[in-house]
């Protein structure tokens, strides 16, 4: 069964599914020969039999069955990382799979909600499943850092014991080529934090969406009006959390003649270009024109808790008159009941 998914590069850029690559081995290989693997056994020392030896351990090598990969054998590639993208959920990995803790209960439903929808929408086969436990038939990953086709099997399973919501993946065999093989500790923990990646980025995704139809029903109900910030100087304020606003503020503003031309959510900046509409477009919306100048400008988004404020300023950070603010105000609430009406 041949698992097709793909990702933008800033969720998991790992897998494409466009065929091999020849350059598969020099990814995974250090760029180097491995003289080092020719090198002749260490010897005891013999010393002289007048001679006194002298030791320090500053430089000794403590004896031991170490075990591990050499030479080719190195994989040089970064480590997967499980994505952070369910709130307040931890990841704990062990050599069988990975494990996602939840704090509510509703996230580990969700999540698990997600993964039966994942597996129906990708046509990945199950071999058995029940209430609390899935395990699939073979899903195919075609890897640009793999030499082959790679195969794997999971098993997922979820519970809720003592308070404790737990979301577990594990990889249950392998195969490369379509040869079934021991799975490696290496490829175990690689393909599972894959695998866990997957689905939290289609639970962050679907979260998104229902946070922005969230936002489309609320922005129905915001009232707009002047007030002060905490400094107590005049600024617009958008009786709703700043989240909601947040989604919604470019749709009302590219009904009244601004471009949004960048974002920044986590500093509440958004940069404009204005253009004001001609003047049948303000008889149709009932109010006086906006009085700002053509030209661009910055909106600042302070969150007030319940409330948004929003804050104008030119492109060297002056804010515009009290007058332009007051002009602005009534234009924006004009256009979101226009907006409810439609």
């Amino acid at each position: 069964m041949n698992y097709k998914y793909k990702l933008v590069a800033a969720a998991v850029a790992v897998v494409t599914l466009a065929g091999c690559s020849d350059g598969a081995e020099r990814r995974r290989q250090a760029n180097q020969d491995f003289n080092y693997l020719n090198t002749q056994p260490l010897e005891s020392w013999t010393l002289p039999s007048d001679a006194q030896s002298a030791q320090v351990s500053d430089y000794a090598i403590p004896s031991g069955d170490y075990r591990g990969a050499i030479g080719s054998g190195v994989d040089i590639r970064p480590p997967q990382q499980v994505l952070a993208l369910i709130p307040g959920a931890r990841s704990l990995q062990d050599e069988d799979g990975v494990t996602l803790v939840m704090i509510k209960q509703e996230d580990l439903t969700d999540v698990w909600s997600v993964t039966r929808k994942l597996i129906a929408e990708q046509n990945i086969t199950l071999r058995s499943q029940s209430a609390d436990v899935l395990e699939t038939d073979w899903i195919s990953w075609n890897n640009e850092d793999e030499d082959t086709e790679i195969g794997s099997r999971y098993r997922i399973e979820k519970s809720a014991d003592a308070g404790r919501y737990s979301y577990r993946i594990m990889l249950v065999d392998w195969r490369e080529g379509g040869v079934e093989q021991t799975v490696s500790a290496d490829n175990k923990e690689r393909y599972s934090i894959l695998m866990t990646n997957l689905v939290t980025s289609r639970y962050d995704e679907q979260e998104r969406e229902q946070a922005r139809l969230r936002a489309q029903e609320l922005i129905k109900q915001i009232p707009i009006s002047m007030g002060q910030d905490r400094s107590g100087l005049p600024v617009i304020i958008a009786r709703a959390p700043y989240n909601v606003f947040w989604e919604r503020l470019p749709e009302v503003l590219g009904q009244l003649g601004f471009t949004v031309e960048g974002r920044n959510r986590s500093q509440g900046v958004v940069e404009v270009q204005f253009k004001s509409p001609d003047d049948e477009f303000w008889a149709d919306l009932g109010t006086q024109p906006i009085e700002l100048e053509n030209r661009a400008y910055n909106l600042q988004l302070g969150d007030l808790g319940n409330r948004t404020s929003i804050n104008i300023t030119d492109t060297d950070g002056k804010p515009v008159t009290e007058q332009a603010l007051n002009s602005l105000a009534p234009v924006m609430a004009a256009a979101i009941e226009r907006a409810n009406k439609g």
